[in-house]
């Protein structure tokens, strides 16, 4: 068993991926995990991610890794650098992720912003998830964990949304394939979707939001730290469990009945 407990987490400068990784350095180690606690924070913003590690738990082994998630060339250089330096992965938490919010019309909508939404949801999570392969399946003890970043979008869409929304139904097919072939690695995969997280992407649900009558409505948001939870939870549980999918919304907001 190694003496490490490598975690990677993308879009970890600030939201979600941010509250998620001090969690997860006040959690680990523990009595299940006893293992030095390494985690791989990955985004675009070199200070924002340094930003992060300074609030981390103390002796947590902090590696920032500033870039672009969809560049291929980027990850393929951050796996060698995992190989090289911890020779493991344990989990990782596919997080970095955008919203092309447009007041106009689907066929109204900038196709470049559309593209750029496409590409960061999804292909992001795609090449983080083939790093991670790559790792898991050849290390000892082989396997790991992915949790994968959803939303309620893939299932009940808003208004207007299409780029987000196809990009978190990409997710949902990624998540269940990454289940399905990483099953001979022991490689399990999990999906939360996330319903109204109080972060500067949704910001705009609690000031007021279109909903499916044309209505504009304020909705309730739940802190950020939920999620991260969440993520903690999955983290904790052990190789022979598999969470395929899990939501988790804000109290009170129309999801259940939307439309």
């Amino acid at each position: 068993m190694s003496s490490q407990r490598v975690i990677l987490v993308t879009g970890a400068s600030a939201g979600i991926g941010r509250s998620t990784s001090i969690h997860l350095s006040n959690i680990f180690p523990s009595d299940s995990h006893p293992e030095q606690l390494v985690l791989i924070l990955v985004g675009r913003r070199q200070s924002e991610l340094e930003a992060t590690g300074k609030l981390l738990r103390p002796g947590t082994i902090v590696e920032v890794a500033a870039g672009d998630a969809t560049n291929e060339e980027f990850v393929n250089a951050l796996e060698k650098t995992i190989k090289e330096k911890y020779g493991r992965l344990d989990l990782i938490f596919n997080n970095a992720g955008v919203n092309y919010k447009s007041d106009g019309e689907f066929e109204d909508q900038d196709m470049s912003l559309f593209r750029q939404v496409l590409d960061i949801n999804i292909m992001s999570a795609v090449l983080f998830t083939k790093l991670a392969f790559n790792i898991m399946k050849s290390q000892s003890p082989q396997g790991g964990r992915i949790i994968n970043n959803g939303s309620i979008s893939a299932t009940a869409p808003r208004p207007n949304n299409t780029s987000y929304t196809i990009s978190k139904h990409a997710i949902t097919g990624l998540t269940r394939s990454t289940s399905l072939d990483g099953r001979k690695y022991n490689i399990t995969c999990s999906q939360i979707d996330i319903g109204n997280a109080s972060t500067d992407m949704a910001s705009y649900v609690s000031a007021g939001s279109l909903q499916a009558d044309g209505s504009i409505k304020k909705e309730p948001t739940m802190s950020v730290e939920n999620v991260a939870k969440t993520v903690g939870f999955i983290a904790g549980l052990g190789k022979e469990v598999d969470i395929l999918s899990l939501e988790i919304i804000a109290s009170g907001m129309p999801f259940v009945g939307r439309g």
